[in-house]
This record gives structure tokens, sequence and C-alpha cells, in this order.
């Protein structure tokens, strides 16, 4: 069934099967996404992630379809999330990521974790915007209405935050290089 399907049963019937369903097409893409956010903190992101699934169960009602459900969705994470951070539960965790792009393998889900110990280096509206355009594949447009940031702004994030992250992956390699040349006291 189609979103939209299991969002009327859920609705009109309040049909929990038609619930789980909904969250269960969507669950791996906000982990993911909050993951981003987070850093990398997967505990921090599965504790948000079960607050936004509350959240859409309890608001479900007021989706008003003007975005698409997955826009819809990524925003209540945004929130979420910001809530947390608001909270001063989240704690922004800096770990040295030189060491770890020296052994990134093309394995997915060990360049997974590089690019979420890379996002702790971003501040926060540029990690959300790179996340939500490169691992979501939303446009600007709809980055803009998950996020309330006005068009340009989301522009700049994606681009400052591109830029910061080359400039973190180049250094690190130019570091790499200076150690296979000088030797681990080349720092």
């Amino acid at each position: 069934m189609s979103d939209n399907e299991l969002i009327a049963r859920i609705i009109n019937n309040n049909d929990h099967q038609a619930f789980a369903e909904l969250m269960r097409n969507h669950q791996s893409t906000i982990r993911h996404f909050l993951r981003r956010l987070t850093a990398g903190n997967h505990a921090l992101a599965d504790d948000i992630a079960q607050d936004v699934f509350l959240l859409v169960f309890q608001k479900l009602g007021g989706f008003r379809g003007q975005a698409s459900f997955s826009t819809w969705l990524h925003k209540i994470a945004y929130r979420c999330f910001l809530r947390n951070q608001q909270k001063a539960y989240y704690r922004h965790e800096t770990e040295a990521v030189d060491s770890v792009l020296l052994t990134v393998s093309t394995q997915d889900v060990e360049a997974d974790i590089t690019v979420e110990r890379l996002m702790a280096y971003l501040e926060t509206n540029e990690r959300v915007c790179l996340t939500l355009s490169y691992s979501v594949g939303m446009s600007h447009s709809e980055i803009s209405n998950a996020t309330n940031l006005p068009l340009g702004s989301v522009k700049s994030y994606i681009s400052h935050g591109k830029r910061k992250l080359a400039e973190k992956v180049n250094a690190s390699q130019r570091q790499s290089k200076r150690e296979k040349i000088y030797g681990q006291n080349a720092r």
C-alpha cells in the first residue's frame, strides 16, 4: 500500500498495523538521518527516532499532504533532534577522523561510519542540509520546507558543508602521505 493509503487507514480506522507498516517503510531512513545529525551516535539517534515515531502517531491526523509524507516525517525528526539538543541531552562528541580515514575500506558500512564521524566537524544546519540532500535525496526546496530555513540558506549550508568536508579529507590525505614518507612522527 502507498503511504497515503496507510495514512487513511490509520486516521479513519485507528489501524495500528497500518501504522506499523508505515513506520517500517520509513524507519531505516529516519534512523540513518538521525545518525548523521548526531554524528554517528547510534544510541542517541535511536532514542530520538522512538520519540519521532511516537510523535508521528500522535500528530498524523494533522498531516495535510501539502508536502510528501517523507518530507513531513523528516521535518518532525529534525525538530525532535533540535529539541533534544536544546534540552542538553545531546553532547557533541568529536572523534579524530584522521586515523579512520586511513583505514577506510570500500565496504559501504565502514564508509558510512566514516561519513558519520566526518559529520561531527560540521555545524548542525550543515549536517541537516547535506544529509537531506545526499542521503535522503531531497531537493533544496524540500529541505527548506522540512527545516523552515530560507532556500538561500539551505544552498549556503550545503556549499559550506561540502567545502569543510573536502578540506578535512584533503588534510587527512596530506597527513597520511607525510607519515608514509617520514614515518609516524610526521605530525
